[in-house]
């Protein structure tokens, strides 16, 4: 993989990478089962999320399955655990502390008492299944007086494999001490406060020991998992305009739908043709297809197409509508017509894309809803896409009706 990137900021994607890969998560693909006579590659994927101190929740674990919807009434923490997730995701893909957590004061626990020294803080951490087994990581983030990470604990196997500790509270770093083996059973060494050692890991092993790959393999194992995430909240208001064509790669508000739309018309046909019988499910009136227009001043404007030669604008459509097309366009693309960093150095093979949908079915009718988790469920199946979003009490009654779905109840 390839090595830390150059200081400076971005615009998206993260501040560190995973280096080249010498344990066996990049180096080999391990068959786990056979599923409709043929292999099933265990690709890393977040399976659990715990919430031990963490805004409105307290020891709070949640299993993950292939499409998982967390429900409750409004203040029950639904936003708030896609919070977690996403905020681990990006910790995950090395972005600073300060850039994921800008207002940490509001994930610390309501009644937390601050210490004698007035720290607070918040606790978070989440389990990644993949070739190397269940790897956990956990971490203890102090929030107040100033923003730094205090604990990391990365563990598989039964065995820890890194632990950090803040050792001088004037010093903007943590003591990282991970299992080596060989000579010399452990090796220390002084890591920033504000990035996630897990991720930072790949750049300090070598990997010349037994022990080393093991940490390595369970590092790049959860960095993987985390780091296949998007976070989609399709903004209707900003999808209604032509926009001028380009890399065709989503935005996290689905702004330059059309954009994205005009590549796929080209780049993808089969997913842009079966997204037009996606349409067809959740818009109102016959749709033949998914069109894109190419305007006099240079922009392109989708429209769907109609059985009567006529094309509807997409910037006509309801807001339900449009949010339903940009789930559905996100769900049918995967990774490379979104923008996220994709970890180009790791075989699609070993990589499955986690959905964030906080709203999921925010707008949405009972069908458009309907459709967009049969979808869900189906893409999900074979193991490439993973979903967790946030839905209401309607939607979470057809969910569990579903087959393939996990329905989290945080109302009691």
């Amino acid at each position: 993989m390839a090595g830390p990137r150059a200081p400076g900021r971005r615009a998206s994607g993260p501040r560190v990478s995973v280096p080249e890969a010498r344990g066996p998560v990049a180096g080999e693909v391990r068959v786990a089962a056979e599923v409709r006579g043929g292999p099933l590659v265990v690709r890393p994927a977040v399976t659990e999320l715990r919430l031990s101190a963490f805004a409105g929740h307290r020891s709070a674990v949640h299993a993950l399955g292939p499409v998982t919807l967390f429900t409750g009434p409004s203040g029950s923490g639904k936003s708030t655990a896609l919070r977690a997730y996403e905020a681990l995701a990006r910790l995950g893909a090395g972005d600073p502390l300060d850039e994921v957590f800008p207002d940490a004061a509001d994930c610390v626990p309501e009644r937390a008492r601050p210490d004698a020294q007035g720290r607070r803080g918040f606790r978070i951490g989440c389990t990644v299944d993949g070739p190397e087994g269940p790897v956990h990581l956990d971490l203890a983030v102090q929030a107040e007086p100033r923003l730094r990470i205090v604990g990391e604990r990365l563990t598989g196997r039964g065995r820890t494999l890194l632990t950090t500790a803040l050792r001088d509270p004037g010093r903007s770093t943590v003591q990282a001490e991970w299992h080596t083996a060989g000579a010399t059973p452990v090796t220390r060494a002084p890591f920033p406060d504000d990035l996630l050692g897990t991720a930072l890991l790949p750049l300090r092993v070598a990997g010349k020991t037994r022990g080393q790959l093991e940490v390595l393999a369970a590092a790049e194992q959860v960095v993987i998992g985390l780091r296949s995430a998007f976070a989609c909240d399709p903004r209707p208001e900003r999808m209604r305009a032509p926009v001028p064509p380009g890399e065709g790669r989503l935005r996290r508000d689905c702004g330059n739908l059309a954009e994205v739309l005009h590549r796929t018309h080209t780049d993808c046909p089969r997913r842009h043709h079966r997204l037009a019988a996606v349409a067809g499910a959740g818009c109102a009136g016959p749709v033949t297809g998914v069109g894109v227009q190419e305007l006099p001043e240079g922009t392109v404007r989708a429209v769907l197409e109609r059985d009567d030669r006529s094309a509807t604008p997409l910037g006509r459509l309801g807001d339900g509508e449009l949010r339903y097309l940009a789930l559905a366009l996100t769900l049918l693309t995967g990774p490379g017509v979104l923008e996220m960093d994709r970890i180009a150095e790791v075989p699609d093979a070993m990589q499955s894309l986690t959905l964030l949908a906080d709203g999921l079915d925010r707008g949405l009718d009972g069908r458009q809803a309907g459709e967009l988790l049969r979808l869900a469920t189906g893409i999900a199946a074979d193991g490439h896409i993973r979903v967790a979003g946030a839905v209401g009490e309607r939607t979470a009654g057809e969910a569990r009706r579903t087959p393939g779905v996990t329905v989290v109840d945080l109302s009691g």
